[in-house]
C-alpha cells in the first residue's frame, strides 16, 4: 500500500480530514491536481459550530485575531445568534485561502503526505484496497490504499468514478462574485435589492470588497473558464447604477443555484466529504463549514477501522449521520435561494418572515440552522436533551487544573468524564482506556438553567458529541463505548 488512506482534493474537507486522520496515527496522502494554491476564497468565515470544531483541535488560536459577531440571515432576513444565548458568535471576513493554509500547514506538521500538481484519473475498488491512476506532467503511475475518499469539489472525478447517483435539480440561473480592489463601495446586505437582481458587498479588509451580483431571468452558463469582469462590471452597472469596470479583480467566479446530493456517502472503499456529495447554493456561507464538518465527522471512525478497533460498519454511521446533515442543509438553502433570488412576488414571503423572527422560538431555530447549531446524531435512547448533540463548552478542574471540555478533545480520542469522582464507573470503562481517556473532573460553575446541570458522567466521541450521559441515557455504558469504541480490549 501507498498509504493507508488517500484523499483526492486539498481544499478544506480534504484537509481537515487528512489532519484528523494523522491525529489518529493513519498514514494519508492528498492529492490535488493544482501545483499550488489558487488563492480563491469562495468562503470566507466559519459558522459558530466551525469555531468550536476548530477550538476542539486547537485551531483557532492559529486564525489570530478573528472579527466575530452575531449577524447573520435566513435568506437576507438578518438574524441574531444572540437569541441561542452568550458565546454564540460566527467568524466573518477569513477568507477561504486563510483556512486552507491554516489546515494544511497542521496536517503536515502531523506529518500528512501532501502532493500537488497530480491530477486523479481512475480507480478500482479491489473489495480489500482501491488502486488509483494519477497523472503528474506528461507520465502516470498507480497508487494503492485501503480507502480512498473524493474532497474534490462539486464537480468530482471520484464521485464520477465510483459511479455515485447524484440526483437533484440543475442550476436555473447564473450569479457572479468577485473580489475586487480600487474602488469604494457602501456595504450593501442581501436584503437591500434593487427591482430587478440581487447585489451584495462585503469589505474583506486591504482594500478589498467581495460583491456578488445577480441578475433576474440570466440563463446558467456552462462554462469552462471563469467570466470576464467586464461582464461581472456590467450587471454590477446594470442593476446598481454604479461604474466599477476600473477596479483591479483579485479572481472572480461564477456559480449556479444547482441543488444535488449522492444517495449513498460509502460504495465499498471509496467515501465522499464536503462538496463532492453535495452542491447548493452557496448561501450564509454553510458549504465550506458543513464540508469541514464531514471531514470532522468521518476521520476519527475511519481511523478506529483502519486500526482494527471497531468493525467496518461503524462507516455505515458516517452516512447515516451527514447524508441527513445535507439533505437538511439543501433543504433550507433551497428555501434560501427563494428568498434571495426571488424577484417582487417573493416579498410577501420575506415580510412575513421577518415579523416570524421577531419571535424567539421561531428566531431561535432559524439562528440555530445559520450557526450550524441543530445537528443532533441517533446515539441511543435517552431523555437527556443533550444526547446526541455536540457537547457544549464546560470549565473544568482536573487534579487541581484548569481546563474544559474542549481542551480534552484535542488529541482527537473518545473521552469518558466523571464528574462524581466515581470509581465504579471508570472501572467499567477501563477496557477501553487504549482509545478513550478517562478523566475525574470537577465543573466549575455549571448554571442551574443549564443541561448540564445534575450531570454526573458523559462520554464523548472524539468529533465532540455525546454518545452517552448519566442520568439521562437508556443503555449503559459498555454499550456505549462498544458500539462507537468497538469491543472492549
Amino acid at each position: 500500500m501507498d498509504a493507508s488512506v488517500i484523499v483526492v482534493g486539498a481544499g478544506p474537507s480534504g484537509l481537515m480530514l487528512a489532519g484528523e486522520l494523522r491525529l489518529a496515527g493513519i498514514d494519508v496522502i492528498v492529492l490535488d491536481r493544482l501545483s499550488g494554491r489558487t488563492g480563491e476564497s469562495r468562503g470566507i468565515g466559519f459558522t459558530t459550530r466551525t469555531m468550536e470544531v476548530f477550538d476542539q483541535r486547537g485551531l483557532l488560536s492559529r486564525f489570530g485575531d478573528l472579527e466575530t459577531g452575531t449577524f447573520a440571515h435566513f435568506g437576507g432576513v438578518p438574524l441574531d445568534l444572540g437569541v441561542l444565548g452568550p458565546g454564540h458568535r460566527a467568524a466573518r471576513s477569513v477568507p477561504q485561502s486563510v483556512t486552507e493554509t491554516v489546515l494544511e500547514n497542521w496536517a503536515s506538521e502531523l506529518g500528512a503526505d501532501i502532493r500537488r500538481g497530480q491530477e486523479f484519473r481512475s480507480l478500482e475498488d479491489h473489495g480489500d484496497s482501491v488502486e488509483i491512476r494519477v497523472r503528474k506532467g506528461s507520465g502516470e503511475r498507480v497508487l494503492r490504499c485501503r480507502y480512498l475518499v473524493g474532497c474534490d469539489g462539486g464537480r468530482s472525478s471520484v464521485r464520477k468514478a465510483a459511479g455515485f447517483d447524484f440526483p437533484g435539480t440543475e442550476a436555473t440561473t447564473e450569479l457572479f462574485l468577485a473580489d475586487i480592489r480600487g474602488v469604494e463601495l457602501e456595504q450593501r446586505l442581501i436584503s437591500e435589492r434593487p427591482a430587478n437582481g440581487m447585489v451584495m458587498t462585503a469589505d474583506l479588509g486591504n482594500g478589498i470588497h467581495r460583491i456578488i451580483v445577480s441578475e433576474h431571468g440570466a440563463p446558467p452558463q456552462r462554462r469552462t473558464e471563469p467570466p470576464a469582469f467586464s461582464e461581472v462590471a456590467d450587471a454590477w452597472k446594470r442593476l446598481t447604477g454604479i461604474d466599477i469596470s476600473h477596479a483591479e479583480p483579485v479572481w472572480v467566479s461564477a456559480f449556479g443555484d444547482a441543488t444535488r446530493q449522492v444517495t449513498e456517502y460509502r460504495r465499498g472503499r471509496v467515501l465522499l466529504a464536503g462538496d463532492s456529495a453535495h452542491v447548493h447554493l452557496p448561501a450564509g456561507g454553510q458549504g465550506m463549514n458543513t464540508s469541514i464538518q464531514d471531514s470532522v465527522n468521518l476521520g476519527w471512525k475511519l481511523a478506529a477501522v483502519l486500526r482494527g478497533t471497531a468493525h467496518a460498519s461503524l462507516l455505515d454511521t458516517y452516512h447515516d449521520e451527514r447524508h441527513e446533515v445535507g439533505r437538511r442543509l439543501l433543504l433550507n438553502t433551497q428555501a434560501q435561494s427563494l428568498l434571495i433570488l426571488g424577484g417582487q412576488e417573493v416579498q410577501p414571503l420575506r415580510s412575513v418572515l421577518a415579523e416570524l423572527v421577531q419571535y424567539d422560538q421561531a428566531a431561535r431555530h432559524l439562528a440555530a440552522k445559520a450557526g450550524g447549531l441543530d445537528i443532533r446524531y441517533e446515539v441511543g435512547r435517552g431523555t437527556h436533551p443533550l444526547l446526541g448533540m455536540r457537547m457544549p463548552r464546560l470549565e473544568l478542574s482536573v487534579a487541581g487544573r484548569d481546563t474544559s471540555s474542549t481542551a480534552l478533545l484535542r488529541a482527537g480520542r473518545g473521552v469518558l468524564l466523571d464528574l462524581e469522582d466515581n470509581p465504579h464507573l471508570r472501572g467499567r470503562a477501563a477496557a477501553w482506556d487504549d482509545r478513550v481517556d478517562i478523566v475525574t473532573a470537577r465543573a466549575e460553575e455549571v448554571p442551574p438553567a443549564s443541561p448540564l446541570d445534575g450531570t454526573g458522567a458523559l462520554l464523548l466521541r472524539p468529533d465532540g458529541h455525546i454518545a452517552w450521559i448519566a442520568p439521562g441515557s437508556h443503555h449503559d455504558l459498555p454499550t456505549a463505548l462498544e458500539r462507537w469504541f468497538g469491543p472492549a480490549r
